[in-house]
């Protein structure tokens, strides 16, 4: 006899992703049941690097410990195995790299959901998926026999073969697998002979990281073309493609967790169909190099379990979910685009070694900030696109933490966002004339005012849960963007369950508010720029897109497809463009015409110039050897 269980939303998927959307949904109050095939966590070696914006907006969410320290902080990084690349977050925030590993997360992720009231129905596998304008219907296989599951919304969080998005009818783009890569967890016999860090060798890559207990997790990259057997490799197979590509014998013992992964990418055509929602791998696929394919899917989660939770409970209109897609698919664009962008420069061919070179002396000249790399791949230069008319320019950037005292005591933005509502920072007696426009929103905001007028930029700023403006003074009325975005007036009894949180007084200790990470004022309206022209700020940037998914920062248009060597040169070509154009000190100055030209011909598909002959410099010193120890790996 089948079963029958019912939620408000069903999330299919218990991996990480899955499980903070279900920690989200729960902590509001949402009516949540996960399905996850696997009876416990796994511990197999997975991904364990947490960029900025993704420690942040945990942070934000309480899954982490606030920062302990002030003053701003960087840490060093690398772009397609090149070293020097630093990678800094603002004062009063985390460090912008924290390594955690992924079943770490899970295991927390699945205590909170736990806690919260959210349903994990672990060794149940989703086989029948229907869906319908009033929701969804979904089977699942179970150690008691099937289980059918209504529910109200359903997130596919099932991984890159998502049933959920199969059945929803969701199309995708693709494109196909160009290298073949190996991973394990092994005991070399002699850890001297392969060091932790990056190892670029004529045939390929290994990159090893050291694990407690003297283990090693290796991976083994071939670029020489992709895989033909999609099965998990058997120990020997590793062990034979380590020394294929060191060049020699590496001996390893008591090899686990071998597996097999490549190039081939996946995005969705929309991240939305109807109650449907896709989220993490099921929404977009890549390769895993610089830690951001799991804090792509954790800022998915992030984005969407406030609106969904919000929807849900009758607290926001249809308009709210609707921004999810134009958020988040233009975000997983850029990561597919840079990881490409990254794989081309990884190829160990010499004829690259002159871009690689290039490549290094920019990252080295960008200095501690990072410049537009440590922004992408921290994810912090992202700004989401504006919902109102005649927009401030601080609507859709990320809200830096500060300190604000109040009538309770000491307080920061990080506190303030805990509980998952919206935010009304009103800045002393200026702001105080916006408590009556959002009177009709009080069972949705939480009210704060500041006792200095200058504390913040503007008289008042509309806090999102997961940390961006939702609206700031100046930038047309509070009412519009309240409209914009959670709908009409929300309804008597959804807002009777809330209240508005208004009179906390005080200034925040270190004077008035900083502007958000990268961004520079200016007088050419939103973000100072035209679309399509990229911010001469150090992480600046809109994030710009729709359905057809062909644009990404500042509006730049990029190939669907890179399979080809020219769309793979392009690529690389527009991020170094957006490189040498960021114009930040030594590399603005020393790039010139002769940096223009290089921008030029590299957007051309021209690719690099002549090859220069590797002249055997000493290890150390030959760019694209990358000696082990500083690096950060995923």
């Amino acid at each position: 006899m089948t079963g029958q269980v019912r939620a408000q939303v069903l999330v299919v998927g218990g991996g990480p992703v899955g499980l903070l959307t279900a920690a989200e949904l729960a902590g509001q109050g949402v009516r949540t049941v996960v399905l996850e095939a696997a009876g416990a966590v796994s511990e197999q070696p997975k991904a364990t690097t947490l960029h900025a914006r993704v420690v942040q907006s945990l942070v934000r969410r309480g899954y982490l410990e606030p920062p302990a320290a002030d003053g701003a902080v960087s840490r060093s990084f690398h772009f397609a195995g090149i070293p020097g690349l630093s990678v800094a977050a603002p004062a009063e925030e985390p460090a912008p790299i924290l390594k955690r590993p992924q079943a770490d997360l899970e295991r927390l992720f699945e205590a909170r959901a736990r806690a919260s009231g959210a349903r994990i129905m672990r060794g149940y596998r989703a086989v029948e998926v229907r869906t319908g304008p009033d929701g969804a219907q979904v089977t699942a296989e179970g150690p008691h026999g099937p289980v059918r599951i209504g529910a109200d919304y359903l997130v596919g969080a099932d991984g890159a073969h998502s049933l959920v998005r199969e059945r929803a009818g969701i199309g995708s783009s693709t494109a196909p697998a160009t290298v073949a890569a190996l991973a394990g967890e092994v005991t070399l016999a002699d850890p001297a002979a392969l060091a932790p860090g990056w190892h670029r060798t004529p045939r390929g890559w290994i990159v090893c990281t050291a694990l407690p207990g003297g283990r090693t997790y290796l991976r083994v990259l071939d670029c020489t073309g992709a895989a033909p057997d999609r099965r998990p490799p058997a120990p020997e197979e590793l062990r034979r493609q380590t020394a294929r590509i060191a060049g020699r014998d590496v001996p390893m013992t008591d090899i686990r967790w071998p597996s097999r992964f490549s190039d081939f990418s996946r995005l969705a055509d929309t991240f939305r169909s109807g109650r449907v929602l896709l989220a993490g791998d099921s929404a977009h696929v890549h390769f895993p190099i610089g830690g951001q394919g799991l804090g792509t899917g954790l800022l998915d989660a992030v984005n969407l379990g406030w609106k969904l939770a919000l929807t849900v409970r009758g607290l926001a209109g249809p308009r709210l979910l609707d921004s999810y897609d134009p958020e988040r698919r233009p975000a997983a664009r850029r990561v597919i685009d840079n990881t490409r962008a990254q794989l081309v420069l990884m190829n160990p061919d010499p004829f690259l070694d002159p871009l690689r070179g290039l490549l290094g002396d920019l990252v080295e000249a960008a200095g501690p900030a990072g410049g537009y790399l440590g922004g992408l791949i921290s994810a912090q230069d992202t700004v989401l696109p504006a919902r109102t008319d005649g927009a401030s320019a601080w609507e859709g950037r990320f809200l830096p933490n500060t300190r604000l005292a109040t009538t309770d005591g000491e307080t920061d933005v990080v506190r303030l966002l805990g509980p998952g509502r919206p935010v009304l920072l009103l800045a002393g007696e200026r702001g105080g004339r916006y408590l009556a426009e959002a009177g009709p929103w009080a069972g949705l905001l939480s009210v704060v005012r500041t006792a200095r007028a200058d504390a913040l930029p503007e008289p008042a700023l509309l806090v999102r849960p997961d940390g961006y403006l939702a609206w700031a003074a100046g930038g047309g009325g509070l009412g519009q963007a309240l409209e914009a975005h959670f709908g009409g007036r929300p309804q008597a009894s959804a807002a009777r369950r809330g209240g508005v949180r208004a009179g906390a007084r005080g200034a925040g200790p270190g004077g008035p508010l900083p502007p958000p990470h990268g961004y520079r004022r200016s007088a050419r309206g939103r973000d100072g720029r035209q679309l399509g022209e990229h911010p001469r700020t150090p992480v600046g940037g809109d994030v710009q897109g729709g359905q057809d998914g062909g644009q990404h920062h500042a509006g730049q248009q990029v190939p669907q497809q890179a399979g080809d060597p020219l769309g793979q040169v392009l690529i690389v070509g527009q991020h170094l463009g957006h490189l040498l154009d960021s114009g930040e000190g030594a590399h603005r100055h020393r790039g010139g015409l002769l940096g223009h030209d290089v921008r030029q011909q590299l957007a051309l598909g021209l690719g690099p110039f002549e090859h220069v002959p590797d002249r055997r410099l000493p290890a150390a010193e030959r760019r694209g050897a990358v000696e082990p120890g500083g690096l950060h790996v995923q």
